[in-house]
Formats: structure tokens, sequence, C-alpha cells
């Protein structure tokens, strides 16, 4: 079975246990903090061609500091855990993020983000990539 399906399936079981009252008598209560099928602008959720591969990380961006041109290849789950970013999609799309915010970050699309607090940003990044594809590209 691949990493993705076993996601899928333990997902389901999850969301079939607390459904069922099962959770309550055994399971640890679940606090979902993301369940979405679209990216913060919109897009649907697909996934690349290739064999699943999860990486997970965490992004630290001192006050004022920019990441770059970017797109991801994959799709991403975000969470913010310390600070606030904005992350400039182009064409007048911003988005603002802080601390307990989640998101799907946009894929296949060309944005930049930039620390706008006075403390550093700390953000937990989980892309659902495969080994077909790089995760993050940087743009000229």
């Amino acid at each position: 079975m691949n990493i993705r399906r076993g996601l899928i399936y333990t997902a389901c079981f999850i969301a079939g246990a607390v459904s069922f009252g099962v959770a309550q008598s055994g399971y640890p209560p679940l606090e979902v903090l993301l369940s979405a099928s679209q990216t913060t602008i919109g897009q649907d959720i697909t996934y690349p061609p290739g064999k699943a591969k999860i990486t997970a990380a965490i992004v630290t961006m001192q006050p004022g500091e920019k990441t770059g041109r970017h797109r991801h290849e994959a799709p991403l789950f975000a969470m913010i855990l310390e600070g606030e970013v904005s992350l400039d999609y182009g064409n007048g799309v911003t988005r603002y993020f802080k601390k307990g915010d989640t998101f799907l970050e946009a894929f296949q699309t060309s944005h930049e983000g930039t620390n706008t607090g006075d403390q550093p940003v700390r953000i937990l990044v989980v892309f659902a990539g495969s080994d077909s594809v790089k995760n993050t590209i940087m743009e000229p």
C-alpha cells in the first residue's frame, strides 16, 4: 500500500471512529487543525505523479526577511507556530497569517512570503509530494 492510500485509509478510519463515537470509548480526542480540499487561493488539491513522499519541516524567517519568489510542485499544509507572515501571489492577491493559523499553500503558483512581524516567524510545513517532483522551486 502506498503512503497516500495509507493516509487516506487512516483518515477514513479516524473520521469513522469519531462519527460513530468510538473515539469516546478509547481513542484519544482529536483536534482537527485543517480539513480542506482547496488551497488558500482556491485551487483544488491534486497530487503529483510518482511514489508518494511526505516531507515535514520548519521554516524560520527573521523580521522583514523574504523567501524570494518561488512555487511548490506538491500540496503543502502549513501552520504558523510563531509570528506572522504575508504571502504575495501577485496581481494584488496577498494573504496574511499569524500564530495558530493553518492553511493549504498554493502550488504551481509563483508567490513570495515576508515576515511582517517584529519577531521570528516559524512555520511547520508538510509537503504531500512524490519522488518525481521538487517540493519548492526558486524563481529568478
